[in-house]
């Protein structure tokens, strides 16, 4: 069986039918690439065929190009691996040119019509090959999505879609599809000019558009003679501001640490300016230096492959399935409220209990203005919403847990707290349901002691707010069993978010690394280095939030609770009394962040940040001599990324891959760079050594190279040569 195939049928239109054999979704590998290009070249050498239409034998048309095959190209091309990428897609190029030209002479003569069908969502190639024919029809399916989602994986389109799109719609239209990878659903891609029609039946209208398309029909406006850039080109007065506009804009967003967005800017300026071949090829070189560079193959291999293999249950033990049938949320806080809002869009139904029946339906009411805002945005129906409060039973009833089959409680971060509704809990619920506690620094192992049933008990630390972060951090305690990781497992891969599963420790992994670059970030302040360069250094490495910006964010109060609590488990060992310092002062002028409308940033009376609080150089000095903005970017990475090493190192964290994917999607860890274990192969452990050296010399123990990155740098080692497999210290 092939990818393509093609029915030649007696109306005269060729039915190109893209397949792909035991798999769920359409991706183009280079041998199906070469399948289609001969089925067009058969077509288009028939007389008997008028016209082509490319569809899907699936309800979707595709969802993108498979992107091992690029690493392929590259590795098989030895000593020349940028040769080996841009020859591979010059064909890609070939192939969709020869599309888009469909046996057309010089004069745009002679070429017959081919019309791409598409019966859902069209992603990346998905939508690339479609750009390539005269016209696009869709089906009227509201769930479909349809883009060029790469950047969001760090490479760009690179199939001509770039190149097609910027002159379809011009540079500036084009932006917010190009640059930030928006989807649209089929009616809205139309009005944007993404597509040309949304159908019914997509397929038997191509066919009578392609019998009844004229000469003119088929030819691309960038291919007729007189062609002009919509918006203008770079060298148009309008084209001028426009381009100036959005080289403003992407280095403002990344910080220039993203190449891919910059490597796109460039390659639609420059194609700008040349024939439509030229602007290919300029696509094609930009495109293969992208694919060459190691923090786009860090993104690609942590947020698409780890990603998803994660997503697939990488690690799930091996348990019977353990759909989640019925959920019950104890605590109808902003958690719980959460929780239980992305159960009920799943389709699980939801017991969701508190102390009173009043608090319990204050949290099924967040979901009911959530979806409020859905209708408002024309995302969601009142139908829909009738349908997932119908989802919710709100209540102060325990008895009313007695069918669920998970528990996840989120109630107060109190251990005393916990433990009695854990008592409560148990009493009513099935001698196989699982219990899982929601906390984010509580040892799950400890909390457990109070469970009848410890082998079932598990921690789940939810992100908030919940319905927008994507990480979910599973954690085992001491007697956690193989039926609750499951369990837990497939319950996050319901809700549609990644897991990653960590053994007990304080902290956990994400907060055990988010800590350290809130508590380097005020240790600065207290020396005396400029609150800006702290902020901005962060900021130009790839960090999403400064750690002052951080903190305000999560609380001051918040931070003081986690030291407080930390001081007294380590006692004498406890490091950060410098942090301390700074942050109980804050919290005793009242200054809690965010919520308080001041804290290391002042407020507008709206919540909106208007700068660096004026009074924190009042109070800690700026010092006359400020360090390099590297030597600040090296303490606030290396403060997170030696919690990482160490937590892989004492088996805290047992698989590399969910230290760069929980890193990303945790905390925002600088995407740029795959992760904190990416990070380090990208530098190489030399040089990482040497970075934590220079560290711990003028800045203390807290940077000491941990002695698993010791050993690696001494024999040439990478975190991804060595663990890549998914193997723990352990195991290997």
């Amino acid at each position: 069986m092939t990818d393509f195939t093609m029915d030649k049928g007696a109306d005269g239109v060729a039915v190109i039918t893209w397949d792909v054999p035991n798999k769920s979704m359409n991706v183009l590998s280079f041998d199906a690439l070469k399948t289609l290009d001969g089925l067009v070249e058969d077509a288009l050498g028939d007389d008997a065929v008028k016209g082509i239409v490319i569809t899907s034998g699936k309800p979707d048309f595709a969802a993108g190009m498979d992107l091992n095959v690029l690493a392929k190209l590259r590795d098989d091309a030895g000593a020349n691996p940028a040769k080996g990428l841009f020859d591979g897609i010059m064909q890609m190029h070939g192939a969709l040119r020869k599309i888009e030209r469909a046996g057309m002479d010089d004069k745009n003569k002679g070429g017959k019509p081919i019309a791409a069908a598409l019966p859902g969502s069209a992603l990346g190639i998905g939508l690339e090959i479609p750009l390539a024919c005269h016209r696009i029809f869709a089906a009227d399916n509201p769930k479909a999505k349809i883009g060029l989602p790469e950047i969001m994986i760090g490479i760009f389109p690179g199939a001509g879609g770039t190149t097609r799109l910027a002159r379809k719609l011009g540079a500036m239209a084009a932006s917010p599809f190009l640059l930030e990878g928006k989807l649209s659903e089929p009616s809205k891609a139309k009005s944007a000019g993404l597509i040309d029609e949304v159908v019914a039946d997509p397929v038997a209208a191509a066919k009578d558009w392609v019998l009844s398309a004229s000469d003119k029909d088929i030819v691309k406006p960038w291919d007729e003679k007189g062609y002009k850039m919509p918006g203008g080109a770079p060298y148009h007065p309008a084209g001028f501001m426009t381009f100036v506009g959005a080289s403003a804009m992407v280095n403002g967003k990344t910080k220039g640490v993203f190449p891919a967005a910059k490597a796109l800017l460039s390659s639609v300026y420059e194609g700008a300016l040349v024939p439509f071949d030229t602007a290919l090829r300029i696509e094609a070189r930009y495109f293969t230096s992208i694919l060459m560079n190691p923090s786009s193959s860090a993104m690609i291999r942590s947020l698409f492959i780890n990603k998803g293999a994660l997503e697939k249950g990488a690690n799930r033990p091996d348990a019977p399935d353990q759909t989640v049938r019925k959920v019950g949320i104890l605590g109808a806080g902003m958690m719980g409220a959460g929780i239980a809002l992305v159960s009920a869009q799943a389709g699980i139904e939801v017991v969701l209990v508190d102390q009173s029946r009043e608090a319990a339906e204050r949290g099924k009411a967040h979901s009911a203005t959530y979806m409020d805002e859905g209708i408002k945005r024309k995302k969601a129906t009142p139908e829909k919403k009738e349908q997932m409060l119908g989802r919710i039973e709100a209540t102060d009833d325990y008895a009313a847990l007695a069918a669920c089959d998970l528990i996840v409680e989120a109630v107060f971060e109190d251990p005393s707290v916990k433990a009695e509704a854990t008592r409560k809990v148990e009493a009513v619920i099935g001698p196989d349901c699982i219990f899982a506690t929601n906390t984010s620094t509580l040892p799950i192992t400890d909390l457990a002691e109070v469970s009848q049933r410890p082998e079932q008990y598990i921690g789940i630390h939810f992100f908030s707010p919940v319905e927008k972060m994507n990480l979910v951090e599973i954690i085992k305690g001491a007697k956690t069993g193989d039926r609750a990781v499951a369990k837990a497992l497939d319950f996050v891969r319901q809700i549609r978010k990644t897991p990653i599963v960590v053994n007990d420790a304080r902290f956990f992994y994400a907060n055990r690394c988010i800590i350290p670059y809130i508590n380097e970030g005020v240790r600065m302040v207290a020396e005396g280095v400029a609150p800006p360069l702290i902020e901005n250094g962060a900021k130009l490495v790839g960090m999403p939030l400064g750690p002052l910006q951080l903190v305000d964010e999560i609380s001051i109060d918040l931070g003081v609770k986690i030291a407080k609590a930390t001081r007294a488990a380590m006692g004498d060992a406890y490091p950060d009394a410098a942090v301390d310092e700074v942050l109980f002062a804050m919290a005793d002028q009242g200054r809690m962040g965010r919520k308080s409308g001041s804290g290391f940033y002042a407020y507008e009376e709206s919540g909106k940040r208007k700068g660096l609080w004026e009074g924190l150089e009042a109070a800690y000095p700026v010092s006359e001599g400020q360090p390099e903005v590297s030597e600040v970017q090296h303490r606030l990475l290396m403060a997170q990324v030696l919690e990482a090493v160490r937590a892989f190192e004492e088996g805290v964290l047992t698989d590399i891959r969910e230290g760069d994917v929980g890193a990303i999607l945790g905390w925002g860890f600088a995407p740029w760079s795959g992760g904190p274990f990416s990070w380090l192969d990208i530098i190489g452990a030399t040089r990482a050594v040497a970075i934590c050296d220079v560290l711990e010399a003028d800045h203390g123990t807290r940077f000491k190279a941990p002695q698993l990155l010791r050993d690696m740098a001494a024999k040439g080692e990478s975190f991804y040569g060595r663990y890549g497999d998914g193997q723990s210290v352990k195991a290997a």
